[in-house]
């Protein structure tokens, strides 16, 4: 296969990985010819460049900052993209041929790029669908349904599914979403393309001094939260929890990542007094998965407003490392289907703040925490392993071939 991967975001080896890499890498190693196109943000690099990054050819396009950047610079960069990247790709890859192109939402608005591109290389297109846009603006009160801004968006949204041969949803629950509520899709162009990633051969011991490092108690129970922090996060929560849980010495809230409502929880921690509970800025993911072997337990947290199903990939390296999961989401999410029948943790209703504490303190104190964990571990293995998307891309190839003869 020859692969046009169009990405949003393609971290340079020296600045970790991401299940996005991670897929780009198991399509080369499995040798098919991938080819990486993504949008790189003006303060990370001056000028466009192509070279070879993990093995295959990355087109490094500066596009403007994307990220940690205020609403109207990222609504900017955001418009600016499909221009710069089309005028990028037709620069550096305009002798390349690829059977197709392989891109992913959000955002939206690429639906013009992807178009564009399937034209101008005359190939089809699968998007790796890993949000529900504008839908989620609207149950966090961000926009107001049938607004301007929604009006707009929702028929950006349209033209992304339309763009699209196949769309490769997270879940069943996001697939079944999908069809519901766009019931002039043909059902045969949207499947299962769930969060993967290359797992560890075998869990490393926990032998770093980490806690030794960040001053977390030996003894404690670390409850482990990892990624973005801003609104599908519902942060209220999570200080609501700290808060009620202050003066237990027998746990600990470490917090890693980035994101607009970090900030909350660094001046929640300061305000309070609260000792057990640490904000870390967002690390390498080498180095985030050694702090993970640490830590005894994964939170998942979402905003209970959410009417779309999310299935947030952070769950991934919780499983990976043999971590139990505790996960307070919306009611709509099948998350919390996977936990029941994995058997990888607990699961409550996010609304239902009490319950999250009542949770937190008996998941600290649970004996059947690494049994839980290992559970998750063999769970991941045969479902979220990175070769599962490898085959399904490689299945899809199949399938134009077969159209083309």
């Amino acid at each position: 296969m020859r692969i046009l991967y169009i990405a949003t975001s393609f971290p340079e080896p020296n600045k970790g990985a991401t299940i996005y890499t991670d897929l780009a890498e198991a399509l080369h190693e499995a040798g098919h010819e991938i080819t990486v196109a993504v949008s790189e943000q003006a303060r990370n690099k001056k000028e466009t460049e192509i070279k070879i990054e993990r093995g295959f050819k990355v087109l490094r396009i500066v596009t403007g900052n994307y990220y940690d950047v205020g609403l109207i610079e990222k609504g900017i960069t955001t418009l600016k993209i499909p221009f710069l990247m089309r005028r990028g790709i037709k620069k550096y890859l305009s002798s390349k041929k690829f059977d197709f192109i392989l891109f992913e939402a959000p955002p939206v608005t690429n639906a013009g790029l992807v178009k564009w591109a399937k034209k101008y290389f005359g190939c089809p297109a699968y998007l790796m669908l890993k949000d529900i846009f504008p839908q989620n603006a609207v149950d966090l009160g961000i926009f107001r349904m049938n607004g301007i801004l929604y009006r707009y968006f929702k028929a950006r949204e349209k033209d992304l599914y339309k763009t699209a041969d196949v769309i490769g949803c997270m879940s069943d629950a996001n697939r079944k979403y999908i069809l519901e509520h766009n019931p002039w899709l043909d059902s045969g162009k949207v499947e299962i393309f769930p969060n993967t990633k290359r797992m560890v051969e075998k869990i490393p011991d926990n032998s770093s001094n980490i806690r030794e490092k960040y001053g977390i108690p030996k003894d404690a129970c670390v409850f482990l939260f990892g990624g973005n922090m801003g609104r599908p996060q519902y942060i209220n929560l999570l200080i609501y929890a700290m808060q009620k849980c202050k003066n237990d010495e027998s746990i600990f809230f470490l917090f890693v990542g980035r994101g607009t409502d970090k900030y909350m929880l660094e001046q929640s921690i300061k305000n309070n007094g609260i000792r057990n509970a640490l904000v870390i800025d967002n690390l390498p993911r080498n180095e985030y998965e050694t702090i993970t072997l640490e830590c005894d337990v994964g939170l998942i947290v979402l905003d209970p407003r959410f009417t779309i199903p999310n299935y947030p990939s952070r769950i991934l390296s919780y499983m990976e490392y043999g971590k139990p999961i505790l996960a307070a989401t919306d009611k709509v999410t099948d998350i919390k289907e996977m936990i029941k029948e994995s058997g990888c943790g607990e699961w409550v209703w996010s609304g239902d703040a009490d319950g999250f504490v009542s949770k937190i303190k008996e998941m600290a104190v649970s004996k059947s925490k690494r049994e839980m964990g290992m559970r998750g571990r063999v769970y991941a293995e045969k479902h979220f392993n990175v070769m599962r998307s490898v085959i399904i891309l490689e299945n899809f190839y199949k399938i134009i071939n077969k159209k083309r003869v």
